[in-house]
This record gives structure tokens, C-alpha cells and sequence, in this order.
């Protein structure tokens, strides 16, 4: 019966995808089709042979160590609010992680980096290379291609400026791609700090986190070409933009500059967000309501059928509908906290399957960061982004379900 659960979901989740689709007519099913067999052939894969999990624990060194390299840089400038030591003693170390100081000297960094590699002709060597894969697979363009990768590792702003040469010249469906595959998986930077979080509820939880977002991967490519079919445009691997710097050291700085740009961009975007939301739970705080009414609360309502059908018994489907709820208002940080303290409210199972449908940055923030930080570098194209507005949020929370539905059928 568990197992059938999940079956609805998958049924329901591309359902209601495909009755939000922009042109029906024109969804591509053999594509939906390969992506749900590249993804349980990856649950089953890693799921039975650990030593490739450990591969992508390997691979996912590089990304800390430009993590590491923009704690040094931060610390310099900014002493302990960059992650540097504190003059004194923390009693609660949550207050010493700073999102302006710590998170967005990442964007510059990989601005600068990209730039860079850019210059160099890597980038063009990686679009190729994803170019050829990924048409043989799942149809996808090579920028396109190496856009959702990079979102397995990057954050959700690092993997568009990776590969922000390409981002004028991609098609509409091509671009809602790249962005779904950001809300729909997570940095590497945070791997391990989600897995400390839930080390005493799942054993090995670092392999589930990076499982989890590495099979959103292809659920997000499903759900945002059913949303937003590509059609015949596609942005080529061997379409390769104009080189405008003339040396390396001009690279760096023109990509650390538009950097800059970015992050202020998305500090100032995050910081009304967040206010519009605070201001919207004071007025439902005024609700004559046993408990108080939240956004995140009145999501979770109704996300609760939903997490039902991906395999949850409907007496922790209710419980399981507030995470969600959390995740998607707030973030999936605290929702992964307030999973890890949840106690006997969900089975091994349960736990196992909400990991994954939490596994993703499909949040109010993230979108704040997208338009933030996007706008900067592709202005021509910021209407066509405030264009998907929530859907991005929606398709990214859309592929993580997925994602959980299609793990509870393993289990």
C-alpha cells in the first residue's frame, strides 16, 4: 500500500505539472519518461554501490575548497562576521553565521572564477562536453546541461553565473531550466552541515543529502520542460559567446565587480522578502484562531494530500505538510532542524522519504536571491525572471516530492 502511495505521487505531482504547463501540446514525455529511469537507476545505484557516493564526496571537495578560499578572503576583510575568530566566546554558534558576510562573498568569488575560466576557454570545453551527453540523453542543451549540474554542487545565484556567457542567448524554456534546478537541489557548501543536523535520526546522512540532491537533478529538468516546454531553440555547445577581456587579471576584476553588483542586489531583495512575509503572518496572527496562522502553516495545510500521496501514512502526512510548509516559506535549514527534533512523530521510512522532499532551495530567500542577483548580470532579461515568479518555486518544491515519491518506492 506504501508503495502504491507513491506511485499516486509520481502520477499526481506530473498531473498537476502538466495542468500548469504554458503549452500541453508540446510537453515532450519521452523526456519525462528518461528522467524517471535515470532517476531510479540513480536511487539504485547509490543505494547499492556506496563507493559512488564517495566519488561525489570527492568531487564535492572543490566546492569547499572555494568555500574555504572565501572564509579566508571574508575573515581578512571582514574579521569574525567573515568567519574568522571571535574575540570572544559564543554561546550560541547559529548567531555567528552571517548571510552578508559569509554567504554572499561566494557570489563574488564565483563571479571571478567564472570570468576567468571563461577567458580561458574552460567553460567552453565543459558546455561541449555537457552539450554531447546531455542531447543524447535528455535532449538538453550543453549550456543548459552544465547550468543543472553545476546546481548539484553550486548555490543557486553560483550555478547561473557559472555559466552567465550563455544566459542572453538561451530560450525561455532553456532558462526556467537552469533556475528550477537550483530550487530544486542544494549547495555543496551545505552537505555536511545538513547531515550534522540529521546524523541522529539517519544513519548515513551525508550519502542522502548528496543523493538527494543529485536525483532532483533530472526531476527538475522533467517538471520545468512540462511547465515551460523548450521547443526547437536551444542554445548549442558549440555556440560559444564573444571573449571581451583581453587577459586574465581584466577577467577577474570585471567578474568581481559584476559579483558586487549581485550581492547587493540580493541582500537588498532578501531583506524585503522576509519583511513581506513577517508582515504578512502579523495580519493572519490577528485571525481569531486557537494557535497562531502562519504562511508556513496554511502551506503545509495544504501540501498535506500531497505528502500523503509520496508515501507518508496520513496520521504523519499532517506533520510531514508543516515541514514542507517550513522549507518552502522559510527555508530547508529549518525545516531539516525542526525534522531532526521531531522525535517517534515519523517512521524510519517517513524520515527517509521527507529528507528527500525537503532537499532543496525552494524558498521565498532563494527567489530573492535569483532576482537580486540575476538582475545584475542579464538585466535585458529580469522581466522574463519576475515573469516566473512563484513557479519557480513551485517547480523546484515539485522535483523534490518527486524525488521523495520515487525513493519511498525503493524502501
Amino acid at each position: 500500500m506504501e508503495r502504491l502511495q507513491g506511485v499516486v505521487g509520481v502520477v499526481l505531482i506530473l498531473t498537476v505539472a502538466w495542468s500548469l504547463s504554458e503549452n500541453r501540446k508540446h510537453v515532450n514525455w519521452k523526456i519525462v519518461g528518461i528522467g524517471l529511469t535515470l532517476q531510479m537507476f540513480l536511487v539504485l545505484l547509490l543505494q547499492n554501490l556506496p563507493f559512488v557516493t564517495d566519488v561525489f564526496i570527492w568531487l564535492n571537495q572543490g566546492v569547499l575548497a572555494i568555500d574555504r578560499a572565501t572564509k579566508d578572503g571574508a575573515s581578512f576583510m571582514f574579521g569574525y562576521l567573515g568567519g574568522g575568530a571571535t574575540p570572544f566566546e559564543v554561546k550560541n554558534p547559529a548567531s555567528n553565521f552571517i548571510i552578508a558576510f559569509q554567504v554572499l562573498p561566494v557570489v563574488i568569488v564565483t563571479s571571478a572564477l567564472s570570468a576567468l575560466l571563461f577567458h580561458w576557454g574552460v567553460l567552453q570545453v565543459l558546455v561541449k562536453g555537457f552539450s554531447k551527453l546531455l542531447e543524447k540523453t535528455m535532449g538538453a542543451s550543453g549550456a543548459m546541461g552544465l547550468g543543472v549540474a553545476a546546481n548539484v554542487f553550486l548555490g543557486i545565484i553560483e550555478a547561473p553565473v557559472f555559466i552567465r556567457p550563455y544566459l542572453k542567448s538561451m530560450s525561455r524554456g532553456e532558462l526556467f531550466t537552469v533556475l528550477v534546478s537550483g530550487m530544486a537541489t542544494v549547495a555543496g557548501t551545505v552537505f555536511v552541515l545538513y547531515a550534522s543536523i540529521l546524523k541522529d535520526i539517519l544513519p548515513n546522512a551525508t550519502g542522502e543529502i548528496i543523493v538527494a540532491s543529485l536525483m532532483s537533478a533530472p526531476a527538475a529538468i522533467m517538471i520545468a520542460q512540462i511547465l515551460i516546454p523548450i521547443g526547437e531553440k536551444r542554445t548549442k555547445g558549440d555556440q560559444i559567446p564573444t571573449v571581451e577581456t583581453k587577459s586574465g587579471f581584466e577577467a577577474v576584476i570585471r567578474g568581481t565587480n559584476d559579483g558586487v553588483q549581485m550581492a547587493l542586489g540580493i541582500a537588498g531583495v532578501i531583506v524585503v522578502l522576509f519583511a513581506i512575509v513577517s508582515l504578512v503572518n502579523q495580519g493572519l496572527a490577528l485571525l481569531p484562531t486557537a494557535n497562531p496562522t502562519t504562511i508556513q502553516g496554511v502551506l503545509g495545510l495544504i501540501l498535506t494530500p500531497f505528502v500523503w500521496a509520496i508515501g507518508l501514512p496520513w496520521e504523519e502526512a499532517i506533520s510531514g505538510g508543516e515541514l514542507l510548509g517550513i522549507k518552502t516559506v522559510l527555508n530547508e535549514f529549518v525545516a531539516y532542524v525542526e525534522l531532526s527534533k521531531s522525535g517517534d512523530v515519523f517512521s524510519e521510512r517517513s524520515r527517509i522519504i521527507l529528507t528527500y522532499a525537503l532537499c532543496g532551495f525552494a524558498n521565498f530567500g532563494s527567489l530573492g536571491i535569483l532576482v537580486g542577483g540575476l538582475g545584475a548580470i542579464v538585466p535585458e532579461r529580469i522581466g522574463e525572471i519576475l515573469g516566473f515568479g512563484f513557479k519557480l518555486i513551485l517547480a523546484g518544491l515539485m522535483s523534490t516530492m518527486l524525488t521523495g515519491a520515487l525513493v519511498g518506492l525503493t524502501l
